[in-house]
């Protein structure tokens, strides 16, 4: 695999978790509880980014597959920050 793109999700998810953190720091400080939604939805979001291509290499599924799960898992997290929004 290549390097750099190891490195981009790597750095994707580094950052999710970093605003996942943040949000559950708000949520255990302010008790609101759609920082907790913003919390999950990122973990979601930085799983995301590097299942992909764990699931290629490891499982040995074709590409196609593995972007289907990447895009559920993704857009689970979107839902989980959506409904923050809404609260």
């Amino acid at each position: 695999m290549e390097a750099s793109f190891v490195i981009a999700k790597l750095i994707t998810l580094v950052l999710s978790l970093v605003v996942a953190y943040l949000a559950y720091h708000g949520y255990r400080r302010n008790g609101q509880t759609p920082m907790l939604y913003v919390a999950a939805g990122f973990v979601f979001i930085g799983a995301g980014a590097i299942c992909e291509g764990l699931i290629y290499l490891v499982f040995r599924t074709t590409i196609v597959s593995a972007a289907l799960v990447q895009a559920a898992i993704v857009s689970s997290g979107m839902v989980l920050i959506l409904v923050s929004l809404t609260k």
